[in-house]
């Protein structure tokens, strides 16, 4: 605990606020950008799932079965499902993100 305490109250080579303003400074504009960089790869992977998702071919069948068990028939019905052209199958659904440019 005593350690702790000098090593609190030890004012040898304390940074100015200067330093400190700019260094701070300088650490939020860089956390600025990145976080706007990574905000603009998460909107472009999102939109790259959303074309994946809408592409999907959902279409099914199979055939009817029949089956006799101890001279009774058990019959399953077949059936189908055919996917059709949904609005936005064209490709409507695109995210791109431009660079913008900012007045000063």
């Amino acid at each position: 605990m005593q350690t702790l305490r000098r090593i609190w109250l030890d004012e040898q080579g304390a940074i100015a606020s200067t330093d400190l303003a700019l260094i701070c400074t300088i650490l939020v504009i860089g956390m600025i950008v990145g976080l706007t960089t990574m905000r603009d790869q998460i909107v472009q992977e999102l939109g790259d799932v959303a074309v994946g998702v809408a592409s999907l071919n959902q279409s099914f069948s199979f055939a009817g079965a029949t089956l006799t068990f101890e001279g009774e028939d058990f019959v399953v019905a077949g059936s189908a499902f055919v996917d059709q052209a949904d609005a936005c199958d064209d490709g409507c659904i695109g995210v791109a993100v431009a660079a913008q440019h900012e007045s000063p």
